[in-house]
């Protein structure tokens, strides 16, 4: 059962899946029709799901499901899947690899391979408090208060300690 994204309660489990680039405006109202029918249509063991897809800040495609009606299961995460990546084969995009990490600089969404993440802190172009879209927050309520994030505050804060006391 498709819920709209906005009146899934702060329990609703959510999942993150950040695009390889921005979504462009067209992709993204050619994808509603398709993120709906994906929420209708979803079900876990034959039972109804309460769910939602939404694209965010044009990078970030997030699926919520509110658990309070029903559990996702084994099979019905592995659908979900499945969904993400057709998208990514239909829009020639990447959805599922996890090796870039991304920040929101000057109102848009900059993408950072995390090979470079201990460079860009050392050279100041990262800063404790550059937001950072932590892409594991579990609920609807994390991601509303919580995402983005300053980057301090979540487990990238390490980064910036270990920056601090190296010498200059």
């Amino acid at each position: 059962m498709y819920v709209p994204f906005d009146q899934l309660p702060a329990s609703a489990r959510v999942w993150i899946y950040q695009a390889s680039r921005p979504f462009t405006e067209a992709e993204i109202v050619d994808m509603q029709p398709a993120l709906r029918q994906f929420a209708q249509e979803w079900t876990s063991h034959g039972r109804t799901l309460a769910a939602s897809a939404e694209v965010l800040h044009r990078q970030f495609l997030v699926i919520g499901l509110d658990e309070a009606v029903a559990d996702a299961s084994g099979c019905s995460i592995d659908a979900s899947v499945r969904f993400v990546r057709e998208l990514e084969e239909l829009l020639d995009v990447q959805l599922l690899d996890k090796a870039r990490l991304a920040f929101l600089v000057a109102g848009e969404v900059q993408l950072l391979d995390r090979l470079a993440l201990r460079g860009a802190v050392a050279e100041g172009h990262l800063k404790p408090d550059t937001p950072y879209f932590n892409n594991t927050v579990a609920t609807c309520a994390e991601l509303r208060e919580q995402w983005p994030a300053p980057a301090r505050a979540t487990w990238l804060a390490r980064y910036f300690a270990a920056a601090a006391t190296s010498p200059a």
